[in-house]
């Protein structure tokens, strides 16, 4: 098979340089351009987070001469800074828009819960716009696996990301914070595609969470997420089994593409002690389906998004 292939990349490189006049690397180059951005745009990600780290480290080197200068948190310029970064990468790769920021409260406990991308950028674009506009910092509940990346452990401890167990996140919401939760997690963005399926399961504990602590949810939906950054649907159950087996995320992401991302955050969804956990779950995953009826075109097209940055695309159509 090798030998095919390689006769078959003399050949025509021979055709072309000798009939054509086209120089074979020049030529190859541009053919792979497309493939090779889409795979290495996602690692402008992955350098926005280290950035984010280093800006972090820095102003802990200096937490002693900063400590004067910050009268409640010495974290708190270290997390305006950052979130400033982050919001202007959404504003300027994606015309990141957040529609009913209204709806996540001033100064009261909440659980926000996220459908999960593939990358969960626009987690991270919502979490600086609320910290930006209503000064409150989002807790954050990520997969364990996060936690052994070099450099994750000093924005895990600055931006409040934990490892939620159903006690640990109680108790943070009972405190009067903010919490983010995705159900589908890591399985969602890694098996999830365009036509951004809930792949929830029969996962209970983030209602488990907000029953105990007594707090409303707040269904949160990004339009277009699942256009920006792709997860490779070629093999899928070979990396089913193998996710299965490790639990880690080994799915290739590809895209990086500068569609429109609009959050659109639902009214919440009020504390009711007579739900059961089941049932409350149901509940919350029928207004994130509605969310999602309500602003996404199914499936979600990659050219269409990006064509929202030029002009306003009509919404899809909601039987009533």
């Amino acid at each position: 098979m090798l030998t095919l292939v390689s006769d078959w990349i003399y050949y025509v490189k021979n055709f072309l340089v000798e009939y054509i006049d086209v120089d074979f690397t020049l030529w190859l180059t541009w053919l792979l351009a497309p493939l090779l951005i889409t795979f290495l745009l996602p690692l402008v990600i992955v350098l926005l987070l280290y950035l984010t780290a280093s800006i972090m480290y820095i102003y802990k080197f200096h937490r002693d001469r900063l400590h004067h200068a910050y009268e409640v948190d010495i974290w708190h310029g270290a997390r305006k800074t950052c979130a400033a970064i982050w919001d202007a990468h959404g504003w300027i790769w994606h015309g990141y828009d957040v529609e009913g920021l209204e709806n996540v409260p001033t100064d009261t406990p909440a659980l926000l819960v996220y459908y999960h991308g593939a990358i969960p950028i626009d987690l991270y674009y919502v979490i600086s716009r609320i910290y930006l506009i209503k000064n409150r910092l989002v807790h954050t509940v990520a997969d364990r696996f996060l936690f052994k990346i070099p450099g994750f452990g000093i924005i895990s401890e600055v931006m409040k990301v934990i490892p939620g167990t159903v006690q640990t996140c109680s108790s943070v919401l009972k405190e009067n914070n903010l919490l983010a939760i995705s159900p589908g997690g890591v399985y969602e963005a890694q098996f999830g595609d365009s036509y951004y399926s809930l792949m929830w399961k029969k996962r209970l504990g983030f209602a488990k969470v907000a029953l105990d602590a007594k707090v409303p949810i707040i269904p949160i939906f990004t339009e277009n997420v699942r256009e920006a950054f792709r997860s490779i649907g070629i093999g899928k159950r070979f990396w089913l089994k193998l996710y299965l087996w490790i639990r880690f995320p080994f799915v290739p992401i590809y895209g990086g593409f500068p569609v429109k991302l609009t959050t659109h955050i639902g009214l919440p969804i009020p504390y009711d002690a007579s739900l059961s956990p089941e049932e409350l779950q149901l509940k919350v995953a029928a207004a994130m389906q509605d969310l999602i009826a309500t602003h996404q075109r199914i499936p979600g097209s990659i050219l269409k998004g990006l064509m929202q940055r030029c002009f306003t695309y009509p919404k899809p159509y909601k039987a009533k």
